[in-house]
C-alpha cells in the first residue's frame, strides 16, 4: 500500500490563548468560523484598489477548508458584491456556503442564494462624497490622492501621493471634521481613510456572526486597522469562555495588529499557505 506523507506543520501560535483557539479548532472543525478580511489578507494591497484580486492560492485554499468547519466568512469594509467580484467567490466548488459580511456588516452576500441584501445607504455618505473635491482642493497636502465611491461609504486614498505617510496625516483631522459634520466616522487604513456611517464595525459584524451559527471556536485574519475591532471581539470571546485564534497578515505598514496576534504570516500568501496546511490537517465532516 503507498504511503502517504505527513501533512506540512502548522505554525504555533505565540500565545497560550492562542493555541488553545488553534487546539479547539483541530479537535472541533464542525464548530469553527473561520473569518478573514479581504485586502491585505486573501487578497494583495495594489496601488489601485479596483484591481485588487484574490491571491492565486487563496480561493482554492478556502475551498479545501470551507467543507470541513462549520462556516467560512469574509468581512471586508467593500461593498458584498464588490467583494465577491474581486475574490472570485461566485459558483466556487466547497464554497457553497460561503458568506461576505461587506460594508462592516451592513450587507451580506450569501453563496447559497447568490445576492446581497443591503439597506439603503445613509443620506450623509452622498452629501460627504458630493462635498469632497471642493474641500479636498483647500488642502494642499492632499495632491496625488484620490477619492473612491464605495456606496454606503467614501473612501481618501493616498497611496499615490509623492510622499503617502504625509498626506495621510495631513488629511485626518480636516476629514475627521468633514465626517462629523454629515454624521459620519472615519476609518483609518493603510494610506487610506474611510468616511462611513457609525455603529458598524468588523467586531460587531464577526461577534453576530459566530452567535449566528453557535460557533464554539473562531479564527480571524487580518492585516490593517479596520481588523482591530474584530481582534478585539475575539477577545472578548475569548474571556466568555469560547476560544479563538487571530492571525495577522504581516504588514510593515501596520504594527498595531502583529502585536495583538498569537500568529503572523507573510501577507496574502502566508494566509492561503495557512489555510492549505490547515485543511491539510482536517478530516473532512
Amino acid at each position: 500500500m503507498a504511503s502517504h506523507p505527513d501533512p506540512s506543520p502548522l505554525p504555533s501560535p505565540v500565545t497560550p490563548a492562542g493555541r488553545d483557539g488553534l487546539d479547539a479548532i483541530l479537535a472541533r472543525p464542525h464548530k469553527a468560523v473561520l473569518a478573514f478580511d479581504f485586502d491585505g489578507t486573501l487578497a494583495p494591497i495594489v496601488p489601485d484598489p479596483e484591481q485588487a484580486r484574490a491571491h492565486p492560492d487563496a480561493v482554492p485554499a478556502l475551498a479545501a477548508l470551507a467543507p470541513k468547519v462549520a462556516s467560512v466568512a469574509v468581512v471586508t469594509g467593500r461593498p458584498a458584491g464588490v467583494a465577491v467580484r474581486y475574490g472570485g467567490f461566485a459558483g466556487v466548488p466547497g464554497l457553497d456556503h460561503l458568506v461576505v459580511l461587506g460594508h462592516y456588516g451592513a450587507e451580506r452576500w450569501d453563496a447559497v442564494t447568490g445576492t446581497v441584501r443591503a439597506p439603503a445607504a445613509p443620506p450623509g455618505v452622498a452629501a460627504a462624497r458630493a462635498e469632497l473635491p471642493g474641500f479636498l482642493d483647500g488642502i494642499g497636502a492632499w495632491q496625488g490622492s484620490w477619492i473612491e465611491e464605495k456606496g454606503r461609504a467614501v473612501a481618501v486614498h493616498t497611496r499615490r501621493a509623492q510622499d503617502p505617510q504625509a498626506a495621510f496625516e495631513a488629511l485626518r483631522e480636516p476629514l475627521a471634521l468633514l465626517a462629523q459634520r454629515h454624521g459620519l466616522i472615519v476609518e483609518p487604513g493603510r494610506m487610506v481613510l474611510e468616511l462611513r456611517p457609525p455603529g458598524m464595525d468588523k467586531g460587531v459584524a464577526l461577534g453576530e456572526y459566530v452567535r449566528e451559527v453557535g460557533a464554539e471556536s473562531v479564527m480571524y485574519c487580518g492585516d490593517d486597522l479596520g481588523d482591530l475591532p474584530a481582534f478585539a471581539a475575539v477577545e472578548k470571546l475569548r474571556a466568555e469562555g469560547l476560544p479563538g485564534l487571530l492571525v495577522c497578515s504581516g504588514s510593515t505598514e501596520v504594527t498595531e495588529l502583529a502585536d495583538r496576534a498569537d500568529l503572523v504570516v507573510a501577507g496574502p500568501e502566508g494566509v492561503a499557505t495557512l489555510l492549505t496546511t490547515l485543511a491539510d490537517r482536517l478530516a473532512p465532516l
